[in-house]
């Protein structure tokens, strides 16, 4: 995983420098880049099936209800009755 990672942050910074106009002296500044866009791209991260969502929603308490459970609306989200 780790060879993966790094070989995927070189690449970027080597596409970053290509970007930029291959500018002599910032391969420090592109590497940062990468490797900050790789942690960003790991912290959004799901798996392919959504348990790793599913569960955080659980955890949360915003998993939504089955259709067939009954859910009573609150009154304020409730229309007003035509007389």
């Amino acid at each position: 995983m780790l060879r993966d990672k790094d070989v995927w942050i070189n690449e970027r910074a080597y596409a970053i420098w290509e970007e930029q106009g291959r500018p002599d002296g910032r391969s420090a500044e592109h590497w940062q880049q990468a490797a900050n866009e790789y942690r960003l791209l790991e912290l959004t991260k799901a798996s392919t099936d959504g348990s790793d969502l599913i569960e955080c929603l659980k955890a949360m308490g915003r998993l939504m209800r089955s259709a067939d459970t009954p859910v009573e609306l609150p009154q304020r989200f409730r229309r007003a009755k035509a007389s």
